[in-house]
């Protein structure tokens, strides 16, 4: 049984050797999504077909694309980019000025958003010649060319775009074949034989359940995208190795309030069921090594200083007593009815989850109430990767301009002195003044990091794990023989 493991696990998925089969754990309609809100497979195929100035490699490492390369002033303030020597798809020339006008639209059309906020520092975009171009800052962003590999920000003119992959429509299955370009049609040297060294990607949109069945049937080659509502699916034991791949993700897994009345209509109980909640035993019947809780909207190691866990001077028992005591105190002032609807994805990761939460509040007398997606609920579970590790990033997903409810005007204007602050020391004391108040307003009950996990046959090439649980799609095309 080990070797007919160990061959399957090595075996092509299609049959066909010059295609590697790729399946998202998504509707296929995501994959040919466009404008600014992309779901994370639209993300990747965009990344593909429209880079930016610079990209991310199979590491989650910053590499050049449009740009082939940059220098970085003294102060953090300046970032100085030279366009490669490249063409769009109808032969005409890129240039600094085209790349100029996509980015000032594109960061235009942003506004509102949390990527937006996130690119707040910028303050200035020029073209300084035919090839180079100047992005100005308000204060230095250490992440600045992550935030520019992100696939919103991908170059596009006159409706074109530049990317490593063409993208055509399977219209059998609703999936997409994406084909690698040459490297002379990037503005790369060209590479002898380079035909030989890639293969297509036929790429899908499929159930957890369907994805899983595909990949052990040997139908795909790689699962992305995977997320703690289907883990379980996934085989796990030993004969898997190698196969179940298990990112250290970065970013918000916790439940957001959505109604703030009734048993939610004050902070005090909203408090109280965050403190209720064990979450050093959630993760139990997943058996995730070194999954990392968190009390915190900004986890303690992205905080930064000596930012510590909240009730850190509290036992789990002290926390669920005082949060009984709260519940108790509003459920006997009236005919209330302690009860909360959650809203969680479908799945047997979601079951689990809900089970541990539900027990957890059953203790302090608070009784949950599972519903599906697009229920009325209020609660509902966010699942969001970081884009990059700062605490803006995390304090913009509750701005005001992002979502009102239970939301601080005056957290959103300390994150704005934060994002125009030089001075490192201020910048950080006005971030934790910002999370201190929109914890205040409880608007959200943080239980730790996201979980994401793939599984990919060992034929495959060009996949790694990495911190921000992003995996283009170009590396996989390359063909191992």
């Amino acid at each position: 049984m080990l070797a007919a493991a160990a061959l399957l696990g090595g075996c092509g998925g299609s049959g066909d050797p010059d295609t590697v089969e790729v399946a998202f754990i998504a509707d296929s309609a995501d994959l040919l999504e466009t404008g600014l809100r992309l779901s994370s497979a639209a993300q990747q195929v965009r990344a593909a077909t429209a880079t930016g100035l610079v990209s991310l490699d199979s590491h989650g490492e910053i590499v050049p694309s449009i740009a082939e390369r940059w220098i970085v002033t003294e102060d953090g303030l300046s970032y100085i980019f030279r366009v490669r020597d490249a063409n769009w798809p109808d032969g005409s020339q890129i240039t600094a000025e085209q790349v100029r006008d996509s980015l000032r639209q594109t960061i235009r059309q942003l506004r509102g958003t949390s990527l937006g906020l996130d690119l707040a520092a910028v303050s200035q975009v020029r073209a300084m010649t035919g090839r180079v171009v100047e992005i100005d800052l308000s204060a230095p962003v250490p992440d600045f060319l992550q935030l520019l590999a992100q696939p919103e920000l991908g170059i596009s003119y006159k409706k074109q775009v530049a990317g490593p992959m063409v993208l055509a429509e399977n219209k059998r299955d609703g999936g997409i074949v994406l084909t690698p370009l040459p490297p002379e049609k990037r503005g790369l040297p060209a590479v002898p034989d380079w035909e030989e060294s890639v293969r297509k990607l036929h790429v899908r949109g499929l159930s957890g359940a369907d994805a899983v069945a595909a990949f052990g049937s040997g139908e795909v080659d790689v699962v992305l995208d995977g997320r703690l509502a289907d883990f379980p699916r996934a085989d796990t034991g030993p004969l898997s190795r190698g196969t179940v791949r298990l990112d250290a993700a970065q970013g918000i897994f916790g439940l957001r309030v959505v109604r703030d009345d009734g048993l939610l209509g004050d902070a005090v109980r909203r408090e109280a069921l965050a403190m209720a909640i064990d979450r050093d035993t959630l993760m139990s019947p997943f058996n995730i090594a070194g999954w990392v809780p968190s009390t915190r909207l900004v986890p303690a190691a992205i905080a930064g200083g000596d930012a510590g866990e909240r009730w850190a001077g509290l036992t789990l028992e002290e926390r669920q007593a005082s949060a009984r005591q709260r519940i108790a105190g509003w459920a006997n002032g009236g005919d209330n009815k302690a009860e909360v609807r959650i809203s969680l994805p479908t799945g047997p990761g979601s079951d689990r989850l809900f089970q541990q939460i539900a027990q957890n509040w059953q203790s302090i007398g608070v009784t949950a109430v599972r519903v599906g997606p697009g229920s009325a609920a209020d609660l509902v579970l966010i699942d969001t990767l970081a884009r990059f590790g700062s605490p803006r990033w995390y304090l913009n997903q509750f701005a005001c301009s992002v979502r009102r409810l239970l939301c601080s005007p005056e957290a959103d204007e300390l994150v704005k002195l934060a994002t125009q602050e030089i001075d490192p020391a201020k910048r950080h004391v006005a971030l934790l003044e910002a999370e201190t108040r929109l914890t205040a307003m409880q608007g959200f009950i943080p239980l730790g990091a996201p979980v994401r996990w793939s599984l990919v046959r060992g034929s495959v090439l060009g996949f790694a794990p990495t911190r921000l649980s992003v995996h283009p799609l170009f590396p996989l095309a390359v063909d191992p023989k």
